[in-house]
Parts: C-alpha cells; structure tokens; sequence
C-alpha cells in the first residue's frame, strides 16, 4: 500500500514508518512537492497519484463537512492522531502512538474491503491502541449521508 503523510505530522515519524512497514511506500506530503496544498484537493490528488493510506494530526478535518466528503470521496483511509500535550514530551507520546499502532493497523487495512476511517488512541500496550470504523456500515455523525432521491 502506498501511504501519505500530512504536513502537518513530524517528518521526524518517516524513518520509524518506514523501518516498520517495509513492504509498503511511505511519503510524506513535503517530499513530494505538495507542501502548502489544501486539504481538498490533497485528498483527491492523492488519489490520483495512487496513495491507498493518508495520516493526519488534523483532526478538524472530520469537523468540516466539505472535508468529509472530500475523504470520502477520495476513498482513501483516514488515519488521525492527537498531540495532547505541547513540546516534546506531547511530540514524542503522539509519534510513539503512532508508531506502536500503524503495523497493526496496516495489517486490518491490507483486509479491508473498503474505506476505513481509523483513530490512533492510545500508546498504552495495555490498551487497544486504535479504533476503526468502516463508514458503509456504521457511519459515525460527521460522516456525509448519501440523500434518498426524490421522485
């Protein structure tokens, strides 16, 4: 699978993705040339381009409505984490989060039969690091509902 990863995440996270998922191409927003570009159209080039997988600390992304049907409209999964704290003790929690989740969550990605919209929750071994939802079937609020016709 080919992943994208937003400006907007550490490039610092490129070395560790890419030592972790060997089998699969890693790029980040900024070494393609993209820096800069909108959300919008982002998604949809990315699309273009062939990326199967994009990852986010944009989590107003699901708070925007022509953002979401931009996601899905590209049919890309949406993979989101969180800083919750500020500095590097934050930076450092939120990339080992993501981390300590992406193998597994590629390995439910490689499985799925669509689009997967996917929270990286916690760094915690204890706890399950992630959460996924396959919006044609349990579509969460934000998700954009696709109108009944009117005859």
């Amino acid at each position: 699978m080919r992943v994208l990863v937003d400006e907007n995440t550490a490039v610092q996270l490129m070395g560790p993705l890419r030592h972790l998922l060997p089998r699969h191409e890693i790029a980040h927003v900024s070494e393609i040339r993209w820096k800069g570009k909108k959300d919008r159209p982002l998604l949809r080039d990315a699309k273009q381009a062939g990326f199967d997988v994009f990852i986010t600390r944009d989590h107003n992304q699901l708070s925007d409505p022509q953002e979401c049907k931009a996601i899905k409209d590209s049919g890309l999964h949406h993979v989101r984490f969180s800083q919750r704290r500020e500095g590097l003790a934050g930076l450092a929690s939120a990339l080992g989060s993501v981390i300590a989740a992406m193998p597994a969550v590629m390995e439910e990605l490689e499985q799925a039969d669509g689009q997967r919209l996917v929270r990286i929750v916690s760094l915690d071994p204890g706890r399950r690091r992630f959460e996924i939802i396959d919006p044609s079937k349990d579509p969460p609020s934000y998700w954009p509902r696709r109108r009944a016709s009117s005859r």
